[in-house]
Parts: structure tokens; sequence; C-alpha cells
């Protein structure tokens, strides 16, 4: 009996999985990829695949008419009487001819403009008819690696074992959505991804969604990674590109269809070039055709994109809808190529004149549950693009391999996670078969630090970390040990954390560890093993401090982050123990108290015992998220400042006078505007009460630089020539970081120097405190500094001020040692 119920529910699978299927060539047999199917004067459609297979799923039988359009082709309507499914048709697409117009030879201006003149003033009613709708959108990825070496640069590359072949060559991401969207103009989207698969994962998300890839030519700027790129229809357009008539054809409707060459007016512009499609009378878009280069967008690793748009017209409401939208990915780096396709289709769209109040919230995606536990028969009946044999080979195989780990022991996962002796020196990682547990051993052959209290010392970490989904909570343990070889001192200290959804994140650390004045560590290690070992030059001052620390943290609703927590402290003042230097002179080496840089038996604290309570939060306006199952995952990108604030109170102190109350305030905020670049500010002010006699490291400290280095990509949080405690303060304090970089807005426009692919990047940063003359700096400088795809240099020149000019420098940014 099972057998036959069994028989009926695949005969009813295959029922609802009728469809129209067939492959698409051209007139000389290969396969075209990508062709647009759709039932006329519906919103029912697909795309075909990379080997020209499509697959419409539809189940109505009797007369429709088919339609099959790809850019470059003539479109076919095809007429069908369907009687069963499945329906088979194979059809064949003519190049597209087109007729160029006498008035093309005429003098004068190219036609082409007053062609996209008539499609600049239309666009706002264009966009209007589609500026509030629902639609099905399909996602599929795929990303291919070639030429991967065993190691970059002497360091490990760690692919998963069957991932590429010999060669370093393969899939390394095929992933699949299939969500339900609601838009409305200009830019307000909500996605409800219905499945999501990944191969190789059966418990992934995948990162396909509408929200990330909707890109509207009608609006002026269309954003790509953190670069608005300027739309060939936009509002002065005419600035940006030139435009050249190609022809005209007529569409399978009817409508003359004008195809007009972009071309961009200065190379290194935020700006597309390949061709639009404009039908006339309408001056709609009815496709993109567009290249966007990597350098063009600020992303030198990326070698061209092209982006492709098609729209389908339907008689009943007159509107040209998107129907596909295709991404051709090609970059590389060190060798390796890499090359990804993704591909959109939208479908079933219903529009509306209005929405209800409350449809749009702040949730961007939200996931439907168990929307990655769809299995094939699910994905048979709702795919609207077939999949291609290395598609369905990579599934196959991925999720063997997966299945195998699941319920075997996995071979090369135990070889990955046999300890051996030499492990004891150079680290070791763990990683369970279903990636939910890991441990990570650093090893004892770091670099070496050095600093003038320790001498050359030595660290290392332990950390574990576990997941459970079904319970939506994670743990996390860890340690680090340090050893001073000239202070003949070890130190060890570790926590745990442990993070429930819906719950908050708790944690606790303690221990014996070795701190800097300032806990935001304004100097690296790094920097300051050179700045010592070559120059003489130790700016890092240190204290030793005994701990131990609860706290907690909650999202209390949307745009609101509250925190929590108590410590205990036992502070004791350190000293210079070595005055080794590699490269000798007669200069001396400062002391270890910030305060007293000559008197090398005194500190700025006496030792101590000090309790500290600390509440804290932060509030984003208009703060947008993600709701995935394992939680929420807040979109930072918001038209608001965020805000935070703190109070902390120090209390039962061993020493008179060390107990203090203060309260801090911050307000900051990052914006792009278009193609003109991001602008920010960060906005620090706070006071202490009973803070006479407070101890030195609990002063507010600021992040000064005396390297002439730099490590971060934005200095919104760091000056660049103050010293680092000489306006240390007890009491109430006003700190200003404003930075704007024109992401090549103004450097493109000028002759030679728009060839450098330079961002120039300008800067004011203040003090303000009782004490001292207010104290500003002035930076003008170079970002994106580089030769070809390697630019993670910054230059700025720097003028600091206070009562009168004070000095001026060039901090030299290397972004790239923040890694390390």
């Amino acid at each position: 009996m099972h057998k036959f119920i069994t028989a009926l529910f695949l005969l009813a699978g295959l029922t609802s999985f009728a469809q129209i299927k067939g492959k698409i060539t051209s007139s000389n047999g290969e396969p075209i990829p990508f062709v647009s199917v759709t039932i006329e004067n519906t919103y029912t459609g697909t795309t075909a695949n990379e080997a020209g297979q499509y697959d419409l799923p539809f189940k109505e039988t009797g007369n429709h008419t088919l339609i099959f359009q790809s850019i470059g082709f003539k479109a076919k309507k095809i007429p069908v009487n369907i009687t069963s499914f499945p329906y088979l048709l194979n059809v064949t697409l003519e190049d597209e001819s087109y007729e160029l117009s006498e008035v093309t030879i005429t003098k004068g201006e190219d036609p082409a403009y007053a062609i996209v003149r008539n499609a600049v003033a239309n666009k706002k009613k264009n966009s209007e008819k589609t500026g509030r709708f629902e639609a099905d959108f399909y996602s599929k990825g795929i990303f291919r690696v070639k030429n991967v070496p065993k190691r970059i640069m002497g360091m490990k590359v760690d692919v998963p074992e069957g991932e590429l072949d010999s060669t370093g060559s393969g899939i390394i991401y095929l992933s699949e959505t299939v969500s339900h969207i609601t838009f409305q103009q200009p830019n307000s989207l909500k996605e409800k991804i219905i499945a999501s698969k990944i191969s190789g994962d059966n418990n992934g998300f995948s990162y396909n969604t509408a929200a990330g890839t909707f890109y509207n030519f009608y609006e002026d700027y269309v954003d790509m990674e953190d670069v608005a790129m300027i739309s060939p229809i936009a509002k002065g357009c005419f600035g940006y590109y030139r435009y050249k008539y190609e022809g005209s054809f007529t569409d399978e409707n009817g409508f003359e269809v004008s195809k007009i060459k972009v071309i961009p007016r200065r190379d290194k512009e935020p700006v597309f070039e390949g061709y639009i499609y404009i039908v006339d009378d309408s001056w709609a878009l009815s496709a993109i055709d567009l290249d966007i280069k990597g350098y063009r967008i600020r992303q030198n690793i990326l070698e061209v994109l092209t982006l492709q748009q098609n729209f389908s017209y339907n008689s009943t409401n007159g509107i040209w809808a998107k129907n596909s939208q295709t991404f051709d990915i090609k970059a590389g780096m060190f060798g390796v190529g890499f090359t990804g396709k993704m591909t959109h289709v939208y479908s079933n769209y219903v529009f509306h004149d209005t929405f209800d109040k409350g449809t749009f919230t702040k949730e961007l995606v939200s996931f439907e549950k168990d929307s990655n536990k769809k299995d094939s028969i699910y994905w048979t009946g709702v795919r609207p693009v077939p999949l291609t044999d290395e598609e369905r080979t990579d599934y196959v195989k991925k999720d063997s391999i997966a299945e195998v780990r699941k319920t075997t022991r996995d071979t090369t996962i135990t070889n990955r996670n046999r300890f051996k002796v030499i492990d004891v020196l150079s680290g070791y990682d763990y990683r369970s078969k279903d990636n939910k547990t890991s441990f990570n051993y650093d090893g004892v052959l770091q670099f070496p630090k050095y600093n003038t209290v320790q001498g050359w010392n030595f660290d290392t970490r332990l950390s574990f970390s576990t997941f459970d989904m079904d319970k939506k909570r994670n743990l996390s343990l860890w340690t680090e040990m340090n050893y001073g070889i000239a202070e003949n001192r070890f130190r060890a200290h570790g926590g745990f954390s442990t993070r429930i959804w819906k719950l908050g994140t708790y944690s606790f650390a303690g221990g014996n560890n070795i701190s800097q004045f300032n806990a935001a560590e304004p100097i690296s290690p790094i920097l300051n093993t050179f700045s010592s070992l070559l120059f003489k030059e130790n700016y890092m001052k240190l204290y030793d401090r005994t701990y131990a620390r609860v706290g907690t943290s909650r999202w209390i609703f949307n745009g609101l982050t509250m925190a929590g927590s108590v410590e205990y402290n036992r502070r004791r003042p350190l000293f210079n123990t070595t005055d080794y230097v590699l490269i000798k002179d007669n200069k001396d080496y400062t002391s270890n108290n910030p305060l007293e840089p000559d008197n090398y038996t005194s500190s700025p604290f006496a030792k101590h015992e000090l309790w500290k309570a600390n509440i804290s939060g932060s509030i984003r306006f208009g703060q947008k998220y993600i709701t995935r199952p394992d939680g929420k995952i807040p979109v930072t990108e918001v038209n608001y400042p965020g805000i935070s604030f703190m109070y902390e109170k120090a209390f039962s102190s061993g020493r008179k006078g060390y107990e203090y109350d203060f309260i801090a305030a911050r307000v900051s905020y990052s914006e792009t505007f278009d193609n003109k670049g991001t602008f920010g500010f960060n906005v620090k002010a706070g006071k202490f009460f009973n803070a006479d006699d407070i101890a030195f490291m609990d002063y507010k400290h600021f992040n000064g630089n005396q390297t002439h280095v730099g490590t971060e990509e934005q200095y919104l949080n760091v000056f660049n020539l103050l010293p680092y405690y000489t306006h240390s303060t007890n009491d109430s304090y006003l700190e200003t970081h404003i930075e704007h970089n024109d992401k090549g807005y103004f450097m493109n426009k000028i002759p030679l120097l728009a060839d450098l692919q330079w961002n120039l990047v300008l800067g004011y940063h203040s003090i303000a405190t009782p004490q001292y003359k207010p104290y500003h700096e002035f930076t003008a400088g170079f970002d994106n500094v580089g030769l070809g795809k390697f630019r993670m240099l910054r230059i700025d020149y720097v003028r600091a001020y206070q009562g009168g000019f004070v000095t001026d420098g060039v901090i030299f940014g290397l972004k790239f040692l923040d890694m390390l």
C-alpha cells in the first residue's frame, strides 16, 4: 500500500511540475544563453540557462503565445496549442538587424542625443508605472576559480578537499534563492525568502537576495559597492557620456526600438559603457547591456562586470517590466582567476496604485521557516532556470560529500584534525564535521614583539566556539598568554561569552595582562616594536592589570542596544627593564611614565584596587535589519546619525581619591553622497565628576600618533600628529573628527591625475578641554594609492595648531597593518 501512496504523490508532483521546456539556439545551431521567455501579456516567465535550455513553470493548457527575447537577436512570438505537459518547444532565434536612419548621416548632432533627452524627460513617468509592485524573484549564483596555488605569499591556501581539480580550478560557490518581493519607489524593498539552497551545505542560507541587486536605471544613480554609478539617462548625463545611434529595429509588439551606444567622456569616472535600448514614443527602456570596469568603482581586483537587463511589454497595462537580469563577473589577483554569473528572474508581477500603511518596515529581508530545508522535489518544481550539467554535477558531488561527512567518519577531516607534535610550536586548528564546533591554538611561533618593559615578548591564544542552530545559541571560550623575557614574567587571562537569541549576550573575563594606559591601544605592538628597535622611541606605556569582569548586552528593540558590566581591577606600576636597540645612537629611551618621560623611578599612579560599574547604550535612528533564523542582522547604511552614551562609576577603591563618576556621549555619521564621495564625522563629549586625583589610566585619553604611520581605513577616531598622552584629561572634553573622501569625484576631472585613480581626502580633527587651548589638525591627502590592483596606501599632509601653528608632517597610511 505504501508504494501505491508513494506513486500517487509522485504523480501529483509531476502534475504540479507542468512545464514548457526546450532549447534555444542561434541560426548556426549555437545555444543562446539567458534568453528571456514569457507568456504574452502576462508576467509568467523565465530565463534560459548558460546552455540555452529553458524550463517555464506553467500549468494552463490551451492556446498561448510565447515570446523569446535576447539582446542582439530578433524577438520571436510563437503561438502554441498546449494539450498536455511537459510541452517541448525548441526555438531558433535570428540575429537582430539594425536599420540606420537617414538622419544619422546628416550634419550636426548624432540623433542618439535627442532619443536620450526624451528618455530623461520621460523617465519619471516610466518609473512611476513600475513604482509599486509585488513579484516573485529567483536568483542563481555560480562562482568559479582558476589556477588557485597551494600558497600565496607564503601563506597556505586552505581549500576543502574535492572542491577543485588538480589545476586548482572549479566551482567554489553555487546557490539559489526563491523569494517574494514588494517594492515602492524610490528604494523601499521588502523581501521574504521562501527557499534557499547552497551546494554542499544543507543548512546554509544563500546571500543571493533581490535587496542587494536591485538596480533601477530610471534613478540618477545606481549603487555599486560604496560608489554610486551614474545612470546613462540621469539628469546631467550629458556631462558624463557621449552617445552614438547604432540603428533601430521593430520588436515583436510593433514598437521601434533604438540601440544607443553609451561612451564615457572620462575613463576614470564612475560610469558605464555599452548599450541601452530605448522604445520610441514611450521612451522606456527595453534592455540594458552595460559594462562596469573595476577601477571605475574603486574595486581594483574586479576586472569587469557585465550587467544585462531585459524588459517585457504587457499590452494590457502598457508597462515595460524587468523580467530578467544577469551579471557576468571577471576578476583576479596573484595569478588566480575568478569568474561569476548571477541570474535573476522576476515574474508574476502585481502592480499597485498604493500600499497599505505598515507594508514597509525596518525589516528588509526575512526568511520563511525551514527555507533552507527544501528537498530536490520542491526545487525541481519551482526552479525557473534549469540547471546546466556542470551545476547538476556540482550539487550531486558536494551534497554527497556533505552527506558522507555527516554519516561516516570523513578521512580528510580526520587527517586535518589530527594533532602533530610540531603543532605545539606552529599552532593547531580543529573543525568538527558539521562546522558547528571549532578550536584554535595560535602556537608560539608568532612574530615577536618588543617593548622596554618586557623586552622581547611572545604571546599565543587558544579559543573554542560552538554553535547550536536549533537553540539559536553560541558559546565561545578563549585565553591569551604572554611571556616577557627581560621582565621574566608570564601572564594569562581569558573568558567566555554566550549569545542566546532574544535574550542577549552574557560574558565573563578575568586574569592578569599587561595593558596600555589608553585602553583604546593607539599604538599597535608591531609599530611600537619597529619604533623602539629602529628609532629608540618607546611610545607604548604599560601597566600591570589583574581583573575580573562580568557583562551583558541586549538588543532592546530595533535601533536600541544596551549593555552593562561590573569589573574588579588591581593595578600595579611597571618600569623599564631593558634598553636594547638594533640601531645604536646616543639617544635614551623615555621612561614608562607618560607624564614624566625623564623620571625612571616614578609612576602616574600608586598600586591599588578598584571596582567599576558601567552602563551604556547605542541608538540608531531608522535602523534597518535582516531577520535570519539565527538572529537579526543590523543594516548600518541608514540616513541618520548614530548616538551612543555611557555612565561609569568607580567605587570601593583601596586608594583615596581614585573613585569617580563619568558620563560620555558620541554622535557619529557616515554617508555616501551619490558619486560625490563619502562624508563622515565622529563627535565625542564627556565629563568627569569628583575625579581630581584619579589614577592616570582612568583619564580620558585621545588616540594620538607619533609614528607618522596610519593603519585605519578612515581617520575618524584618531589624530595624526598628537602626542599620545599630552592632552589626557580628568575633566570635560569635546573631541571632533570630520573627513570627506571624494572617491575620485574631483580627481577624475583633472587630466593626468585622473590616471592615478587616487581619491582626494580632506579632514579636520580637534580637542577642547579646560586645561589647554583647543588643538586642531587640518589634513589633505590621497587614498587608493598604489599600482595596478595593489592599492592599500594612503598619504596625508597634516598641519596642527594650538593657539598658533604647532607642527606639520606627512602620514603614511598602511591599511594592511590593521590585520597584524
